[in-house]
């Protein structure tokens, strides 16, 4: 089984914030695939879909971000998936708006929910997605940046981030991450 894992924060709120892009990529590959996240285990929602190439997960930690490793490592172990069968998608400050990087392992970077999944799994290296979202104007705090709503003009880019996100998701079901990586970096 594979596990495609959105990070963000639950509840109205936070809903179409910047930190909830990963949340966003989920509800895309839910609506797609007609697999609604109907279960809930481990502080965590998710739906097991069965594709042409195997089953998937799609998960949403309902921890709030920072604690997103209190859910995805029990489920993981609950599961029995394997660490290269998983993908992290969140947001990037350091990224232009939209576009994504993808790495096989790396540091946590400043990001939070990042490192509560290294706490929990015990390694760097594991799939993940980064979606751009830029960094916030002089003045303004990171939290307060991140956990608000996208412009008017920011919000073509990251639909198409989201696009092309689950679309990148699709081709990783049947290929190896590098090939994706090769395939998605920088788009």
């Amino acid at each position: 089984m594979k596990m495609i894992i959105g990070l963000g924060n639950p509840g109205k709120t936070y809903e179409k914030t910047r930190h909830n892009i990963g949340f966003q990529v989920i509800d895309q590959l839910a609506n797609d695939w007609n697999a609604p996240l109907t279960q809930s285990k481990f502080k965590g929602m998710y739906g097991v879909v069965h594709r042409p190439e195997g089953k998937v997960m799609l998960v949403k930690p309902l921890t709030y971000m920072n604690l997103s490793g209190e859910c995805i490592g029990p489920l993981m172990d609950y599961y029995n998936v394997d660490i290269e069968n998983i993908v992290v998608i969140y947001d990037d400050l350091d990224l232009p708006t939209g576009q994504l990087r993808l790495r096989q392992k790396g540091s946590a970077g400043g990001h939070n929910g990042i490192k509560s999944l290294i706490q929990h799994l015990g390694t760097q290296q594991f799939n993940r997605m980064r979606i751009g979202i830029s960094r916030p104007s002089a003045g303004m705090k990171v939290p307060d940046y991140v956990l608000a709503g996208f412009g008017e003009e920011e919000k073509p880019f990251m639909a198409d981030a989201v696009a092309k996100s689950a679309e990148a998701c699709n081709y990783w079901l049947s290929k190896p991450f590098v090939e994706v990586m090769n395939e998605y970096n920088g788009a």
